[in-house]
């Protein structure tokens, strides 16, 4: 369950509150007492459901009368299932170590696994890796970069040319990509492209995974310069590694392309300043002394120019881009 519920400014948590304070509602009477459309609570509704945070006794039915979940019953499922990632992503880590160390020392010691250790190859497979994608590629891109600049114009063009023929991309970027002058161009124009793209503070390994038969795990080598690359096939590791990338996938922030290079006005600073200090639409309208309509159009205008879903998601890509 994505913490947002608790945040009374996304629109998880005004349905979510409003229904803690108004037990007994339907989509109708939420979408009136929350200044969201209809629709979107009911896509809230259905996800808050599928996630234990909300029931109701008419599942399906357009006339449901929607209840919240006790809030301390709430917490604590929030707070188990963080506990539950934690492990998971150590157990994951701790399998990965053990096999890698494993597997240099005795390449056949577990049949899911091949190591490559040379560039060329390391290289090849990165490229195959997308050239043989049937449906999606999902990836962690983080150092060690090994290729030239030119190799990677060339998977640049292949991922045009592969996301043109419906392969869908997903990417987690680290933070810093942000200031890389080289990597955030590149990420700039795959986001633009169609790729989806979110960032994470501090990612723990680089990743590719082809469908769902295929990952590829790339280090830095131990003994020497270079880089080696973990070749694994369908296995629990590849399940475990899938999870992992889905588990961090949801952690991370979205990025939009929408906005990128331009320059925001004073008003609109004012107001992402106002939102990261957690103030209300309510209390920014007061402070700037403007209707509440207005602040709410900017303030989804800038969610979506930011690629933000939530208003700390918001203050952490205006951030990065220095709208702040």
């Amino acid at each position: 369950m994505v913490h947002d519920v608790l945040d009374p400014d996304s629109d998880r948590g005004r349905v979510y509150q409003s229904l803690v304070r108004h037990p007994h509602q339907s989509a109708g009477e939420l979408a009136a007492r929350t200044g969201l459309a209809e629709p979107v609570v009911r896509a809230v509704l259905d996800e808050l459901a599928a996630e234990d945070g909300v029931v109701t006794t008419e599942p399906g039915s357009a006339g449901a009368v929607w209840e919240a979940v006790p809030p301390t019953q709430l917490v604590e499922a929030l707070l188990r299932r963080d506990d539950a990632l934690r492990m998971a992503l150590r157990r994951t880590g701790a399998e990965l170590e053990r096999l890698y160390r494993s597997a240099r020392r005795d390449s056949a010691h577990y049949g899911a696994l091949e190591v490559v250790e040379d560039l060329a190859r390391v290289l090849a497979t990165s490229r195959q890796l997308q050239q043989t994608a049937r449906h999606q590629l999902r990836s962690i891109d983080v150092p060690p970069y090994s290729g030239t600049p030119d190799f990677y114009l060339a998977q640049e063009a292949l991922q045009r040319e592969r996301m043109a023929a419906g392969v869908t991309y997903r990417a987690i970027y680290p933070g810093s990509a942000f200031d890389d002058p080289i990597a955030w161009p590149n990420m700039a124009r795959m986001i633009e492209a169609g790729e989806q793209a979110r960032t994470l503070d501090d990612p723990p390994l680089k990743l590719s995974l082809r469908d769902d038969d295929l990952a590829v795990v790339t280090l830095a080598a131990d003994e020497r310069p270079g880089v080696v690359s973990l070749v694994i096939r369908p296995s629990s590791l590849l399940q475990a590694l899938s999870n992992v990338f889905e588990s961090l996938w949801r952690l991370a922030v979205p990025v939009s392309a929408a906005g990128i290079g331009t320059q925001i006005d004073a008003r609109d600073r004012q107001i992402l300043s106002l939102m990261a200090s957690g103030a209300t639409d309510d209390a920014i309208a007061r402070h700037l002394g403007v209707g509440r309509r207005t602040v709410v159009r900017r303030v989804s205008a800038l969610l979506a120019a930011l690629g933000a879903t939530t208003r700390f998601q918001a203050g952490v890509q205006a951030a990065r881009r220095g709208w702040l």
